[in-house]
């Protein structure tokens, strides 16, 4: 415990005396300071015993003595020792009714009690407080680490923590979710904290912050775990109080001893992560046999029910240098953080792997990890207020600044043995992905809706733009409308009468417009190769100012 006032009043061997603030005693003290200067406030730094003889001080003077004593009350100063018989044979009356205003204890220190035995007394006192805190903290330390290596692990530890603390434990993963709390009701208030984790995650580790939602709420720090720049989790505690020493101690040894197993886990899953390439690998070069029995009871299971294959790579600016962690860019970080996270904390088998800039992840078709995934894409769908990423360069900065920056493509329920075709479904959604500018696309959704979409690409453009563009320019002399009546005519599947209604001009005319048009480009009309790229190259230029639609060639 610290040392009071109180402690010191009932020391035998000081012999003091209680003038006033008998009422404010149990408050402790840091430090004794002799000072007989008028103003020492700019000396103090609270918490100190002032002792004093009054040799400048007109402690006989009321307003003297009453500014004085507001004075140093006011700077922190937890109490006044008075030497008697000194500069005044007893303590003036004038300095106790002032320091009973401001409830400021004041102690008669008698001739016999120099003040540097006040001060040894409450040195010994803080020396031993320090001790004690110590000596607890080392014996903290032993009790995590007996946890630590138990066969509960973090659970027990967290239980250990928050019964030195006298207050609550929590531990998040690397996705934030909160694994594990003690005692059970803390992952109720554990789990309020999620944004102030997420900000925290976002700083290199370690760092740390304090947060109380409310007054009268407890007090609450977090403690990122991690030795990398990602945080690997974060420790939350809460208290009634703010730690003293000994608590202090008994945090630290626990961040250091979560960090040590976040990073033992690390090293498993990094082991676990080269495995499952290796069955990744076995699986689309279409020997299944070979990839279950290398994923043994690891990822065995994983391959006995269907799975869908995950493949999302990173959107950012043309030439734009995105901020990687030493694993990968952080936005595919944070799409396997949540999707091993949620197959974590329901025990289900999950198969992530990086490859080139890009990530593959197998997940159970309808499990905990599949659903991570959409619920991942639809949040970052959902900061764009649910429209379609923009695209383009200019956009895809956007997007990369705003905290997007990820396109997944998501392929049908498949085996083992059709792994490589799942794979192939996967990257074709993750490219209409990209080209609508979606976060996610699902393999079934790829054949619905309109092809056009899938036009909206710079390639296609200026492929369009090139063929159409000597028609453009015949037109633009005044010499014949030959891109509408083209439009028109493929419109009309190539009937004379209704595409020449159409326009508002005879058959005939129309005729020679399509001679015209056969001519100016060199190609024939009555191949369907040609009506087509000309139609879509009508619709893509088309795309640029109208909705997607229109009648079929």
């Amino acid at each position: 415990m610290p040392h009071t006032l109180a402690s010191l009043a009932h020391h035998s061997a000081l012999k003091l005396t209680v003038l006033a603030g008998a009422d404010r005693l149990a408050t402790p003290v840091r430090w004794a300071h002799a000072s007989e200067l008028i103003d020492p406030v700019p000396y103090m730094e609270g918490g100190e015993l002032l002792l004093i003889t009054a040799l400048k001080l007109d402690a006989e003077d009321p307003e003297t003595a009453r500014r004085y004593v507001r004075r140093v009350a006011g700077a922190g100063v937890v109490g006044l020792g008075f030497a008697v018989g000194v500069n005044y044979e007893d303590v003036p009356q004038a300095l106790v009714t002032a320091a009973e205003e401001e409830s400021l204890p004041l102690l008669g220190v008698p001739r016999s009690t120099p003040f540097i035995a006040i001060s040894k007394a409450v040195s010994a006192a803080v020396a031993a407080d320090q001790y004690r805190a110590v000596t607890e903290g080392f014996e903290a330390q032993r009790e995590l680490t007996r946890a630590a290596l138990g066969a509960e692990g973090p659970a027990e530890l967290l239980a250990r923590l928050a019964a030195h603390l006298k207050g609550w434990a929590a531990l998040y993963d690397a996705s934030g979710a909160v694994v594990a709390a003690a005692p059970d009701w803390a992952a109720r208030r554990a789990a309020r904290l999620g944004d102030d984790v997420a900000r925290l995650r976002e700083r290199p580790a370690p760092a740390s912050s304090v947060v109380s939602e409310a007054a009268g709420d407890d007090r609450v720090e977090l403690q990122s775990l991690g030795t990398g720049r990602r945080a690997r989790g974060v420790l939350a505690v809460g208290t009634g109080a703010p730690l003293g020493t000994a608590e202090r101690f008994a945090v630290h040894s626990a961040v250091a001893l979560l960090t040590l197993t976040t990073e033992r886990s690390r090293a498993l899953q990094e082991a676990e992560q080269r495995l499952g390439a290796a069955v990744l690998r076995m699986l689309l070069a279409g020997e299944p046999d070979h990839a279950r029995a290398v994923a043994g009871r690891l990822y065995g299971g994983l391959l006995d029910a269907p799975f869908r294959v995950v493949v999302a790579e990173p959107v950012a600016a043309d030439g734009a240098e995105g901020a990687e962690s030493a694993d990968g860019p952080p936005v595919l970080d944070a799409l396997a953080d949540a999707m091993e996270s949620a197959a974590a904390r329901t025990g289900e088998a999950v198969l992530a792997v990086p490859e080139g800039g890009r990530l593959v992840v197998l997940a159970a078709d309808g499990g905990a990890a599949a659903d991570a995934c959409a619920e991942h894409a639809a949040a970052a769908e959902a900061r764009f207020g649910g429209q379609p990423l923009p695209r383009g360069r200019t956009a895809r900065a956007e997007a990369g600044r705003s905290g997007e920056g990820l396109a997944v493509g998501l392929s049908a329920p498949s085996g083992p043995r059709d792994a490589a075709h799942a794979y192939r479904q996967a990257e074709q959604a993750l490219s209409v992905a990209r080209r609508r500018g979606r976060v996610l696309v699902e393999h079934e959704d790829v054949a619905a809706g309109s092809v056009l979409p899938l036009l909206a690409d710079d390639a296609v453009r200026a492929f369009a733009d090139g063929l159409l563009r000597a028609l453009h320019e015949h037109d633009a002399t005044g010499r014949g409308d030959l891109v509408a009546s083209l439009r028109a005519w493929l419109s009309r599947h190539g009937q004379w009468d209704a595409a020449a209604a159409d326009l508002g001009v005879h058959r005939h005319t129309l005729r020679y417009r399509m001679r015209r048009v056969e001519e100016i480009l060199g190609r024939s009309l009555d191949d369907p190769d040609v009506r087509m790229e000309l139609w879509l190259a009508l619709k893509t230029t088309a795309a640029v100012t109208e909705p997607y639609g229109g009648g079929t060639a």
